[in-house]
């Protein structure tokens, strides 16, 4: 008897919890989502007012944009701006024949004299204005183009007035020489206004000038009258807003009240106005409620239902709680728990809080052996890439050091060789000029002889030049940056380089002439290496081609090529490393120093060579910043 009254007590008390827990806050929930739904679908019908008005915004400003820079285009044009009024009329046709809501078109010259005006509406051979004093006019000599003066076109028609200067192309400055106006009309913005929002319906759409002029308008009638304007209560709401779009409740006068939005019409200073009366609105939003009401009555029967089921059901959680037991026996902590009950009061309950804290126990001590785990892991992995790293940098470091040490070495191999080596040549040489000097005297000086003199003054030459790429590369000195136009030192180098008169010197510089910051001492050796190197493989006859350019990413290009051999494929990526060379003679240092200076420029050094066709190495130099005036 008492098992079965403790079941009986059980299965009572489970039917009131679920009831007062299920249904009180369901109806709650409904009351609240009933006041909600029709706040939201007011918010939502003005938002989608708001929406459509910067829609059509952006479509009136691209419809009378495109029409301006049909104009701007026209008055662009070569054969227009020579102001030849015949060659104007052609195009001024065509206009009138391709664009429909073009109704009048004008020409006049820089002083405000017409000399050609043609329209749809116009009598042939229309007579000529004075239009200096136009606001039109004014307006687009000053600032290049004008887009404005709305006006009834034949007392009825919205149209506006577009005028873009004509520029003397060949002027330096560029100099107006005249404009061309156009009056186009807003016929089709009210077109399209009326396709969106229809008569039929209820939603009213405009656009509308800060004077209160109106451009268009979704009822053709309304555009169409010589006084057409918005009300004024809506008109002055409308153009007294601060945002470029918004939108709210509007009281008439006569008490009804609209929904209203607006957007502000880029670079025309229009607004764009939609409006619904707000009882379409509240008629929705009340079959919203009532369909919710419905929807709540259904749910609260199901829930009843559902009470009873789960009442007849009490034993269901002792039957998941043994599953969950075998679970828990196996290692399987990962199991659904939303069959389970919330522990109760009674023997159940203290069975199922005793087993899940167990459970919990043991999942919670196998979950931190895993976590830990992974953590080991994670840290391994950490420390292998840090090694990794160091191990990197340390590499560099290495390289770099042993790099500087090399350079050091040279550096003081250089100096010794610069001493020792140039002091005897310059022996040599002076007593081979003490030499030509007695053979210059004698009567009859033997060929032989002087055809070895120019053979050791070769060589002399040779070795110097040697000694100076080495000292070149390995002597190191703080740059001396100046800042000269790419052009003009160029053509001063090239003006004094010993061209033989086999090569041809092809030059294509940029017309902008662009400012670089160099050591010029150093850049100039580096010019005259790869010059140097491109005569050596043109023996018999030859181009050297020198080209700058402005680059888009901010640099300035320096490329010289030539018309030789080219450069094998297997040895182009160790053409820049010291002491390699392809040459019989040479200390394959004049590349190196070429990419020694780049470096030292912050710039860098490409090659691009083709067998039979040539070699280019391209210097790519940062632009100095422009001085302003």
């Amino acid at each position: 008897m008492a098992a079965g009254s403790r079941r009986g007590k059980l299965a009572y008390k489970i039917l009131f919890w679920f009831l007062l827990i299920s249904v009180g806050p369901v109806l709650v929930v409904g009351y609240n989502l009933v006041n909600i739904s029709q706040a939201s679908l007011r918010k939502e019908t003005l938002s989608m007012q708001e929406s459509l008005a910067v829609g059509f915004s952006d479509t009136v400003n691209k419809y009378v944009m495109s029409l301006k820079n049909v104009i701007a285009d026209t008055a662009a044009l070569e054969d227009f701006s020579s102001m030849n009024a015949a060659k104007q009329q052609q195009y001024l046709n065509r206009i009138l024949q391709v664009h429909l809501a073009v109704l009048e078109l004008s020409v006049a010259n820089a002083q405000g004299q017409e000399t050609l005006r043609t329209g749809r509406f116009l009598e042939p051979n229309p007579k000529l204005r004075d239009v200096e004093e136009e606001e039109w006019f004014l307006g687009a000599m000053k600032r290049g183009q004008y887009v404005g003066h709305l006006e009834r076109f034949q007392g009825l028609y919205p149209a506006l007035t577009i005028a873009v200067a004509i520029v003397d192309p060949e002027a330096q400055p560029p100099r107006p020489i005249g404009v061309l106006e156009a009056k186009v009309s807003l016929n089709g913005l009210s077109t399209m206004l009326s396709m969106e929002f229809p008569p039929a319906g209820k939603s009213v759409a405009a656009v509308v000038a800060p004077d209160g002029f109106l451009v268009a308008h979704s009822n053709l009638k309304e555009v169409y009258r010589p006084d057409a304007r918005l009300p004024d209560d809506i008109l002055k709401i409308i153009t007294t807003q601060s945002n470029e779009k918004g939108g709210g409740e509007i009281s008439m006068p006569d008490g009804s009240r609209l929904l209203g939005a607006y957007s502000d019409v880029r670079d025309l200073n229009w607004v764009v106005y939609v409006q619904q009366p707000i009882d379409i609105a509240n008629k929705t939003a009340a079959e919203m409620t009532r369909q919710t009401l419905t929807v709540l009555g259904w749910v609260v029967l199901c829930i009843l239902l559902l009470s009873l089921a789960v009442a007849n059901h009490i034993t269901q959680p002792v039957r998941l709680l043994r599953e969950l037991a075998d679970r828990t026996g196996r290692g399987q902590f990962e199991g659904d728990l939303s069959d389970i009950p919330s522990p109760t009061n009674d023997e159940i309950g203290d069975l199922q809080q005793t087993f899940l804290t167990m459970r919990d126990s043991l999942k919670e001590k196998t979950g931190e052996l895993i976590h830990a785990k992974q953590e080991l892991e994670r840290f391994t992995k950490f420390l292998e890439k840090r090694v990794d790293a160091r191990t990197r940098e340390l590499k560099a470091a290495q390289d770099e050091l042993i790099k500087k040490e090399r350079l050091a070495a040279i550096g003081q191999m250089a100096s010794v060789v610069g001493h020792e080596i140039r002091n005897p040549l310059a022996v040599i040489n002076n007593s081979i000029y003490f030499i030509k000097t007695k053979l210059g005297q004698a009567s009859a000086p033997d060929p032989k002889v002087a055809k070895h003199i120019k053979i050791i003054e070769s060589e002399i030459l040779q070795a110097n030049g040697i000694i100076n790429e080495i000292l070149t590369y390995s002597r190191q000195r703080d740059l001396k940056p100046e800042r000269v136009l790419v052009n003009n030192w160029l053509e001063e180098l090239l003006s004094v380089y010993p061209f033989p008169p086999h090569i041809a010197v092809e030059k294509r510089f940029d017309p902008a002439n662009p400012a670089i910051e160099i050591d010029t001492a150093e850049m100039q050796q580096a010019v005259r290496n790869l010059i140097g190197n491109g005569i050596e493989v043109m023996p018999q006859k030859g181009t050297i081609h020198v080209r700058t350019a402005r680059q888009a990413d901010g640099n300035v290009l320096i490329e010289i090529g030539d018309t030789g051999p080219g450069i094998p494929p297997e040895v182009l990526d160790k053409i820049f490393a010291p002491f390699f060379t392809t040459k019989a003679r040479g200390t394959g240092l004049g590349l190196a120093v070429v990419r020694k200076v780049m470096d030292r420029h912050r710039g860098r050094v490409d090659v691009e060579s083709a067998a039979a066709r040539g070699t280019i190495f391209r210097l790519y130099l940062p632009a100095a910043w422009e001085r302003r005036r």
